[in-house]
């Protein structure tokens, strides 16, 4: 069965770390576009940060650039976030998704494949 499982989120206060993983079943990750994406109660979902798995380009949303690190380990086939001085707006259900190429990394439409979700909460 091909399925992405997020695992990591939790509960930390306002300048507190997190990271999490995503770890493909079934699927290779290797030559994918692996991406982090969450969605706020209320709010659209919008995408944090990719990686190209070939090379290990990244790319980052602006809201998160220099606290969000994204990262791979292809022996492992996951693909991890590791989120740094969390602020009270990154709170959220995380999620990863993974498709061919990481052109469009933000659209969310273009991705056919998703986990179920990790939640981060992150108090004042």
């Amino acid at each position: 069965q091909v399925q992405l499982v997020e695992s990591g989120g939790g509960s930390v206060q306002t300048g507190g770390s997190l990271r999490l993983s995503c770890v493909a079943s079934g699927y290779t990750i290797s030559g994918k576009c692996v991406a982090w994406f969450r969605q706020a109660p209320g709010k659209q979902r919008e995408g944090v940060a990719s990686i190209y798995t070939n090379d290990g380009s990244t790319k980052y949303s602006d809201s998160v650039k220099g606290r969000f690190t994204i990262s791979q380990d292809n022996a492992k086939n996951t693909v991890y976030l590791q989120m740094n001085s969390l602020k009270p707006e990154d709170t959220a259900e995380y999620y990863c998704a993974a498709k061919s190429s990481c052109v469009l990394w933000y659209a969310l439409q273009w991705f056919p494949l998703w986990g179920q979700g990790t939640q981060v909460s992150v108090s004042s």
